[in-house]
């Protein structure tokens, strides 16, 4: 009996280190770097100031184009990450009128916190506190010989996201940050207001590790 018996142990001991090296194939380990691409959407708060004593009620449309990200995890359950994306463009209206435009670049550098980072779950939530640096550029409005100028912003992100992994290095991506971004417009050089923009980003795509 003790003869059939180390074969069966052998046969179990050999399926548990299995499934454990099939689960530690979806962990997040220190010195993971982890990389999103997908579809970012900017979604500005509603009503975002007043121009000019209060003449102009300002509205920022939202937009949406190509985000990614790069993170690296310095420890297993903690990391950093960067967001940038390609320009968004924003119609913006003045008393509900479209009548200026501007590009901007919005990186937001973020510390992360993975709750269930180095365990071998197939999801990987994540929340982030960091900084963002907006730089406007391109700005436009339909006033012959007027110039409208948007200072860069700083100002605090928060994230949220969630990883779904297929194998060890692809998965499914789906996260959203909060951003405090406030500029300080002016016209022809002369400041007239404080647009508050504060959106929302979401973004979905694909994660790669490696």
């Amino acid at each position: 009996m003790r003869k059939q018996a180390l074969p069966s142990l052998f046969t179990a001991g050999l399926t548990a280190t299995a499934l454990l090296a099939s689960s530690q194939v979806f962990a997040y380990n220190q010195g993971d770097f982890i990389t999103r691409v997908g579809v970012a959407h900017v979604d500005p708060k509603s009503g975002n100031g007043s121009l000019a004593g209060g003449v102009f009620d300002v509205d920022v449309d939202s937009d949406t184009n190509l985000g990614f990200t790069l993170g690296y995890l310095f420890h297993d359950k903690l990391g950093i990450e960067l967001l940038a994306a390609l320009p968004f463009k924003h119609d913006i209206e003045l008393n509900g009128v479209e009548a200026a435009s501007t590009k901007h670049l919005p990186p937001t550098l973020t510390l992360q916190y993975y709750p269930l980072g180095g365990t071998g779950t197939q999801v990987q939530p994540y929340a982030g506190v960091g900084l963002n640096y907006t730089h406007f550029f391109s700005e436009e409005i339909d006033v012959d010989d007027v110039d409208l100028e948007l200072d860069s912003s700083w100002g605090l992100a928060g994230q949220l996201g969630l990883d779904v992994r297929l194998n060890d290095n692809w998965g499914v991506n789906a996260a959203a940050w909060y951003v405090d971004i406030d500029t300080d417009a002016s016209l022809n050089g002369t400041e007239v207001g404080k647009v508050s923009i504060d959106p929302w980003v979401f973004m979905a795509g694909i994660s790669y590790r490696f």
